[in-house]
């Protein structure tokens, strides 16, 4: 029989995306086992994150500071201001570096099904983003998911009478993709997308 703290331990570990009951075991045994400095770093990483890491109080960006440091950046194009779904989704863009300008980050997607509605994604605090910051250019960049383009569509909707250019990311066949590979649904958005 498991010890009970292992079982809370492993269980723990199950809370991770892709980490199954199988997975998480092998981590918990690995930590007990070969790494138990690594285990007690990784746990005070992970207090010491939870303690201090918040959310940008203009972009909802996970951050140290009141102000995350692209919101405070002069050299950031405070014209652009593209939507995203979540902080990984900032980290993948700033990470290709074609993208200077600011960044809101949803926290999610509308879904009503789940009792996710504008509030709880933030849209009222984009909206007064849009009206006060002189923002050109709205880049929606949710994903490309039934929620996501609903999202979009909504924020799209919000963003037109205050005559604001919206965009939207382009979809379809990704560099180096071949045709016969290419599921219909990305083809038929690339065709529909085509310059």
């Amino acid at each position: 029989m498991q010890s009970p703290l292992l079982t809370e331990l492993v269980n723990a570990l199950k809370i991770l995306p892709s980490v199954g009951p199988k997975s998480a075991q092998r981590m918990a045994y690995y930590l007990l086992e070969r790494n138990r400095q690594g285990a007690q770093k990784l746990a005070d990483v992970l207090q010491e994150s939870i303690e201090k890491i918040g959310h940008c109080e203009r972009c909802r960006d996970l951050t140290e500071d009141p102000i995350c440091h692209l919101c405070s950046s002069p050299s950031r194009n405070a014209n652009e201001l593209c939507v995203v779904e979540s902080p990984s989704d900032v980290l993948a863009i700033e990470q290709s570096g074609i993208y200077r300008g600011l960044y809101f980050v949803l926290m999610g997607h509308l879904s009503p099904i789940d009792g996710i509605g504008p509030e709880e994604i933030g849209l009222p605090q984009l909206e007064q983003r849009l009206k006060e910051e002189g923002v050109e250019e709205l880049i929606l960049a949710t994903n490309p998911t039934a929620e996501g383009e609903a999202t979009a569509h909504y924020i799209q909707q919000m963003a037109q009478p205050l005559g604001i250019k919206v965009t939207r990311l382009a979809q379809g066949i990704p560099l180096g993709g071949e045709l016969e590979y290419i599921d219909s649904g990305t083809l038929g958005q690339a065709f529909a997308g085509r310059k």
